[in-house]
C-alpha cells in the first residue's frame, strides 16, 4: 500500500473502463474539479447508500463544475447492473487489479467487524482543476459522508 495522499499532492492519473467498458481518463477532465470516491463493492448496502447519496447531489455538483467518478474492483458488467438498478448517471469505473486504489492509498489493511483484513478502504478525494489533491478523506462512513463533502465544497 502506498502512503496516503495529502492536499497539494499531484493526483495520480489513471484510465479505467466504465460500466460500458469504455475508457475514462482522469486527465480528460483537466480544468474541472473531480470527486473520485472508492467503494468496496457494488450492490452492497453501504456502497449502494453512498452511491445513491452521490446521485442525489450530482446535478448540483455538476452545476458547480464538479465531476463525480465512482471506483470499485467490480467488473464493468456488475457496474452496469448497479448503475441500472440504482439509476446512477455518473461514471462507475472498474479497477479489478487495485492499481488505482493502491495509487490513492485506498487499498490495504482495514478493520472489518473487529478483524484486520485487506481490502478497499472507503475513501474520497476532491481533485482541483489543476490536477492536485484538494481534499482527501480516508475511512469514511457510507452514510452522511456525501452531505459533509457537499458542505465542505459549498455545494
Amino acid at each position: 500500500m502506498t502512503d496516503r495522499l495529502q492536499p497539494g499532492d499531484p493526483a495520480p492519473d489513471f484510465t479505467l473502463p466504465d460500466a460500458d467498458g469504455e475508457p475514462v481518463a482522469l486527465s480528460s477532465l483537466a480544468g474541472r474539479r473531480v470527486i473520485v470516491y472508492f467503494y468496496p463493492a457494488a450492490m452492497t448496502p453501504g456502497c449502494t447508500k453512498e452511491s445513491v447519496d452521490f446521485q442525489s447531489g450530482v446535478a448540483e455538483l455538476d452545476a458547480a463544475g464538479v465531476t463525480v467518478l465512482g471506483v470499485s474492483p467490480d467488473k464493468p458488467a456488475k457496474l452496469a447492473k448497479f448503475r441500472e438498478k440504482e439509476g446512477l448517471t455518473f461514471p462507475l469505473l472498474s479497477d479489478p487489479d487495485h492499481k488505482v486504489l493502491e495509487a490513492y492509498g485506498a487499498y490495504g489493511e482495514k478493520k472489518l467487524y473487529g478483524k484486520v483484513v485487506v481490502g478497499v478502504i472507503r475513501s474520497t478525494f476532491v481533485i482541483a482543476a489543476d490536477g492536485t489533491i484538494d481534499k482527501a478523506y480516508y475511512n469514511v462512513k457510507a452514510t452522511g459522508h456525501v452531505e459533509r463533502l457537499r458542505r465542505d465544497l459549498g455545494v
